[in-house]
């Protein structure tokens, strides 16, 4: 039997959900309202969505 290749994880890319502005580190994604503080939402095109329990906003 042939061996199964290994698919490598892509790293999260934390620094780019922070803004450094004065000392201070500033979100620039919203939090999502069930899941509480540390989970981001999303944003898409005309949405923003939680990856963790699929909670949605739709934008107008």
């Amino acid at each position: 039997m042939a061996k199964k290749k290994k698919n490598k994880k892509k790293a999260m890319q934390v620094w780019k959900l922070y803004q450094v502005s004065g000392g201070k580190a500033e979100r620039k994604n919203k939090f999502c309202s069930k899941c509480g503080s540390g989970v981001f939402l999303a944003k898409h095109k005309d949405r923003e969505t939680c990856g963790k329990c699929g909670f949605t906003s739709f934008n107008k």
